[in-house]
């Protein structure tokens, strides 16, 4: 039988308010009583009904993390590094994968699970920016990533046009001229590679190169396994590449891979730049340069703009996280 306010008070020799006033926080207890039922709380492991609590608040202290792909390096650093920040605030991170799916994406978008949190920080891949913008639901949400249109919503994201320009350039500076862009999705509603695209070609024009499309390579997946088959098809061709920029790190481990297979040196012959900073990124021989987004900075932020919603309203902000390229042995 699970023990109750009444028994705890009994135990600790005080009023069953004391108690209620103790396991809800209430700053006004004195420092010894507040040992004291803390100590019979511990004794009798007694367990606040979070139910109730959740009633009388009108807040759970859940906050989801919906992500498409959990074992993704960067999503799974992410989520890691979200956990931690708002444990340090009294929050507990519920994380939901979508795999990428539509269906599943538009279901959590318009309230499913929001019964059981107080918001939700959303990265998605497949709703268009119309569906975010006719989202109905009540419930706090703050988008990570990038996204075309006005969503209405609070949103975190880095300059994607400049992070990929700087790749780009430090390709250039270190003398290559065939540079190729790995990790194209021309059929994906999710902004973030046509903006680093975007940069790309940008810094290229720059430099005075034209955009080559035989060097714009697209991938169905960002997985190490797509970026492995389309540097083949880059070594294999006519005229291969002397740098890839990859938009994410594991296209460029899988790339870094390809070329051990064709004997291509690295940095020698063939530069890699990539974009997420994995931990498996630093591990890689040669370790892998890429562009760095502040991970941490990114869940400071969208907690921020998700506990301020829920103090007051206010109008959508969309809010910059810093990044950084971090160079390497791959270039």
């Amino acid at each position: 039988m699970n023990p109750k306010l009444r028994d705890v008070a009994e135990h600790a020799g005080v009023s069953v308010r004391t108690v209620s006033n103790v396991v809800n926080d209430f700053r006004y207890v004195a420092p010894s009583t507040r040992e004291r039922v803390q100590a019979s709380i511990d004794a009798l492991g007694y367990r606040p009904n979070m139910a109730a609590r959740t009633l009388r608040r009108g807040r759970t202290g859940l906050v989801a993390l919906v992500v498409p792909e959990i074992d993704s390096p960067y999503y799974a650093e992410l989520a890691a590094r979200t956990v931690r920040i708002a444990e340090a605030r009294g929050l507990t991170v519920l994380i939901d994968q979508t795999d990428g799916d539509a269906e599943r994406e538009t279901q959590l978008l318009h309230g499913k699970r929001s019964q059981l949190v107080d918001g939700v920080l959303f990265s998605p891949w497949a709703v268009a920016p119309a569906e975010l913008a006719a989202r109905t639901d009540t419930v706090p949400l703050v988008l990570l990533g990038e996204h075309d249109g006005p969503a209405g919503v609070d949103h975190v994201v880095i300059d994607n046009v400049a992070a990929a320009h700087e790749a780009t350039a430090h390709l250039l500076a270190r003398g290559r001229r065939r540079i190729a862009a790995m990790g194209i999705q021309p059929w994906s509603l999710n902004a973030t590679a046509r903006q680093r695209l975007a940069g790309y070609r940008t810094a290229l024009a720059g430099a005075g190169l034209p955009a080559d499309p035989d060097l714009e390579v697209p991938v169905r997946h960002l997985h190490r396994a797509d970026g492995h088959e389309a540097m083949l098809r880059l070594l294999d061709s006519p005229r291969p590449p002397d740098a890839v920029f990859c938009f994410t790190d594991e296209l460029a481990l899988g790339a870094l891979r390809a070329a051990a297979d064709r004997g291509v040196a690295v940095p020698g012959s063939l530069a890699l730049v990539g974009f997420d900073d994995v931990e498996d990124g630093r591990f890689s021989v040669p370790a892998l340069t890429t562009v760095s987004p502040d991970k941490s900075r990114i869940a400071e932020l969208a907690l921020d703009l998700l506990t301020d919603r829920t103090v007051a309203p206010r109008p959508p902000r969309s809010v910059i996280a810093p990044h950084r390229l971090v160079v390497r042995e791959t270039s």
